[in-house]
């Protein structure tokens, strides 16, 4: 049940993220064609008002198709109706005419000219793959010429839309743990065992919920990040730890830390003080914790080429897995985690890389200094050299969950 409500809390802040971009889309003036959650093909889809909403079989996100994203070009045609002309030939003239209008910067006429060779695709006899390739080529060509489409915008225009996304993760990021704060969020940690995990070492050397941590090897531990320190840093070697139980000290062990996830542990988990904050100090916090842990995320970046900060990254896997531990042990604790996870959604999307939101705003702004639309083909290069390295990161941090996982 953890999991499942972990895995909907991540399909929340997509499907959020995504809805920033669909509602600021249809504000401006310009009319989404599709709204997603995940990629197709699709499971569940229906449509109302000219707009497809799904549920998709690839769970790696979600997205808004807003029309013509980019300037139609001649070189569009050749590429998407190749097949279809192939197969059938009578095509070409009409194909011909949208191009050469295209050419002369023609888009009225273009546009003109597209029922024609729209009703020549409808009636041609094609295989399935070149009418699919047909009907795309067609109504991209109809969405990239209309009034409405993304590249006839003004600047501010498509800058708003395309912030609007990680904008929305921004805001739950910073309501969802100002929630936590006036529910009662864990606040710090204490040295004070509050359970104790059956079949570890803390179990074994008779650690009890209560008992309050002072030492480990007869060194004074004052608070719970030294207390935490000293046990990770035994590597494993055998300790002891002296606590103090109804007002009594008392010496426990000697045992031997075991390496789970990556770290040492005895395996207790320590309590925590518990605040019930005002709104207004709840948000301030909550402001507070999301200006640290975004400096931190930012200065973090350039360290993603170096072997110790890849060890650092974490995928969906271990996201879900965090999550999960979070709702078992204080659902405000899961609300926190969460919004850091909407923020760090919201950063990830702001980086200047096509495909992600950074990109597109680049490019609007680049646009918007030219005077004219970048081609298609440059976006498509841009846009592999990102998906590449998105890819490799993703890879990164699967291969850090399975090892933290899998201890």
């Amino acid at each position: 049940m953890n999991i499942t409500i972990a895995i909907l809390g991540l399909a929340v802040l997509i499907l959020i993220h995504e809805a920033g971009h669909f509602f600021v889309a249809r504000a401006v003036g310009m009319s989404p064609r599709r709204f997603y959650l995940g990629f197709p093909p699709a499971l569940v889809k229906v449509k109302r008002k000219g707009i497809e909403y799904g549920i998709g079989a690839i769970p790696l996100g979600g997205y808004v198709k807003i029309p013509g994203m980019h300037r139609p070009a001649p070189s569009d045609v050749d590429v998407q109706l190749g097949p279809a002309l192939k197969e059938d030939p009578r095509l070409f003239p009409k194909a011909a005419r949208v191009q050469r209008a295209l050419e002369a910067g023609d888009l009225a006429g273009a546009r003109d000219q597209l029922p024609e060779l729209e009703r020549a695709v409808a009636e041609s006899e094609l295989s399935p793959a070149a009418a699919r390739a047909a009907d795309r080529c067609v109504n991209e060509l109809r969405d990239g010429l209309g009034e409405d489409a993304y590249w006839r915008q003004r600047t501010w225009k498509r800058i708003s839309v395309i912030f609007a996304g990680p904008g929305a993760n921004l805001l739950v990021a910073l309501l969802l743990p100002m929630i936590a704060f006036m529910i009662g969020a864990p606040g710090k940690t204490i040295r004070v065992v509050k359970r104790v995990d059956a079949d570890h070492p803390a179990a074994r050397i008779g650690l009890r919920p209560g008992d309050e941590i002072i030492g480990i090897n007869g060194v004074k531990t004052p608070d719970y990040t030294s207390l935490s320190r000293s046990i990770k840093g035994s590597g494993g070697r055998p300790i002891t730890v002296t606590v103090v139980r109804k007002g009594m000290p008392l010496v426990l062990g000697p045992a031997r830390p075991v390496k789970e996830n990556g770290r040492y542990i005895l395996g207790f988990e320590p309590a925590w003080h518990t605040d019930q904050l005002t709104p207004w100090a709840a948000l301030g916090k909550s402001a507070g914790d999301n200006w640290r842990a975004g400096k931190a995320t930012i200065t973090f970046l350039p360290r993603l080429f170096t072997g110790e900060g890849r060890k650092n990254v974490s995928g969906v896997v271990g996201i879900t897995d965090v999550s999960r531990q979070a709702i078992g042990l204080n659902f405000a604790l899961f609300l926190e985690i969460l919004g850091l996870i909407s923020l760090s959604l919201a950063l990830l999307n702001l980086l200047p890389l096509l495909p992600l939101d950074g990109g597109h705003i680049l490019f609007s702004i680049i646009e918007g200094i030219r005077g004219r639309a970048v081609g298609r083909e440059i976006y498509e290069r841009v846009s592999a050299l990102g998906i590449a390295l998105f890819l490799v990161l993703m890879f990164i941090g699967l291969s850090n969950d399975l090892s933290r996982i899998g201890g």
